[in-house]
Parts: C-alpha cells; structure tokens; sequence
C-alpha cells in the first residue's frame, strides 16, 4: 500500500471506531481481517496513524479546527509526526486510494494554526478534570509533560558487543535514526517519532 493508501485506511479504522463506538484494538483486527490484501507492513503502519491520532485527540482537532476523523489525522500529522503542508498535500492528492486534496482551510490551518492559545488540557491531549493535578505536578511544564507522555517513547537496543561493535551496529542502523543512548555504552535510542 502507498502511503496515502495506509493514511485512508486510517481514517477508515477511526471513522469505525467512533461510529461503532468499538475498541482501537478490534476495529483494527476487523479492518485487517476484511482486508486482507494489506501486509504486516502496512497492518502496522496504519495501526500507528490510528494510535497517533487517537493520542492527539484534542490538539490535532483544536488545530485544524475540524473534530472529524480526517481533521484529527491532519492535524497529528503535523503535531506528531511533523510533516510540513505540501507532504501532507501529498498524502491528499485525490489519487487511487487516497483523500481527496486538502482544502483552502485545511491548507490555511496546517501552514498557519498552532497551539499557542489552547488550553492546557487540549495542548497537551489529556482530560480536563486532570489539570489541577498536572499542574500541582509540574506547573508550567504540564503542557510538555503530557505531551510527552502522549507520544512514542524511544526505543533502546543493548548492543551486543560480543558480536559487534556499536559504531557498527550504529552505522546499520543509521536509516533508523539510531544514536548512542545517553546513559549506556553499549546502547543505541532509536527516536520514537516515526516522522
């Protein structure tokens, strides 16, 4: 599947999610079943998209100014993953499979809308009745701190040193993104933004 194909299913998946009021989990194991076409691959790359904007929720709608399930997926795919306007546009191009293009607000909200003057509970993706809370945790930070805890958490690799070397083991995996972890010598972070 193209890209634009695994961000359609997405929406898909999101779309069912809501309208059948549903479990992630199941509309996801339902969408692969009826689909079975769509490799591991692909299975897990649209799972992610779901995820993503199930976990950006309240900003990614806050952003593009649109609850439905496309505008949720626009907007994480700014906030989450940040793609810019035209690879964004790219993923909508009205093609085989793919979304119909981005209108003029969705493009206007995306190249110019931000979190700025959102409230904490929906800058940073979490209820409301848990900012007293957030906030006697960490004060101003709260916003960054639930943000961070909604996105995906790095990955660290043990590089096995009996067999290789982490300088090697790095450069292998260098289309990963992978770098020296901070607290070990022989691991290796790979980010956990797929962006």
């Amino acid at each position: 599947m193209t890209p634009a194909a695994r961000l359609s299913a997405a929406i898909e998946v999101i779309e069912t999610i809501e309208g059948a009021r549903i479990p992630a989990a199941q509309a996801l194991k339902e969408w692969g079943t009826a689909h079975r076409f769509a490799g591991s691959g692909d299975r897990a790359a649209i799972a992610g998209l779901v995820w993503d904007t199930l976990r950006r929720r309240a900003s990614s709608a806050y952003l593009m100014d649109d609850e439905s399930a496309r505008g949720r997926a626009l907007g994480m795919l700014k906030l989450e993953r940040s793609l810019d306007v035209e690879r964004i546009a790219a993923l909508c191009d009205g093609g085989r499979y793919a979304q119909a293009p981005l209108s003029d607000a969705e493009r206007k909200a995306l190249s110019e809308g931000s979190l700025d003057r959102a409230p904490p509970p929906v800058a940073g993706d979490y209820p409301e009745w848990l900012d007293a809370h957030l906030d006697r945790a960490f004060g101003a930070d709260r916003v960054a701190e639930a943000t961070a805890m909604a996105s995906r958490a790095p990955l660290d690799l043990r590089v096995n040193t009996l067999k290789a070397k982490r300088e090697k083991v790095e450069t292998s995996l260098s289309h990963l993104d992978a770098k020296p972890t901070p607290f070990s010598l022989l691991g290796l972070r790979k980010p956990g933004n797929p962006g």
